[in-house]
């Protein structure tokens, strides 16, 4: 089993704070600090076969995304969320979609009506 706890391990190890939160960066008296969102997965098993062969399999992955930094210049902190271009543009086409099918639906309808 020290296949699998070191996998765990390797795991755990990637997907920590200083993974979440990138080095500061400081310039002019500003210090900014970006930060990530992760997620992650792992999972595995292992056992053995008629002549006490033993096998095992896993894996992990992780998925990081930035959400934002933290801009400090003096005694003030603020907070800059990231923007998810692809995210707005998905959002943008489904709403587009929707608004330009009920319009058709609402054409249709009146031109039954005449």
């Amino acid at each position: 089993m020290t296949e699998f706890q070191e996998m765990l391990t390797q795991a755990r190890d990637a997907v920590t704070v200083k993974k979440v939160f990138g080095e500061p960066y400081q310039h002019n008296g500003i210090t900014i600090i970006p930060a990530a969102k992760i997620t992650g997965g792992a999972g595995g098993g292992g056992g053995t076969g008629g002549n006490q062969e033993r096998g095992f399999g896993g894996g992990y992955g992780v998925m990081s995304s930035p959400v934002g930094t933290y801009v400090i210049k003096g005694d003030q902190v603020k907070w800059i969320p990231a923007v998810d271009v692809n995210r707005a543009m998905l959002v943008g086409a489904v709403i587009t979609i929707f608004t330009l099918g009920t319009i058709r639906s609402i054409v249709k309808t009146l031109a039954k009506h005449r």
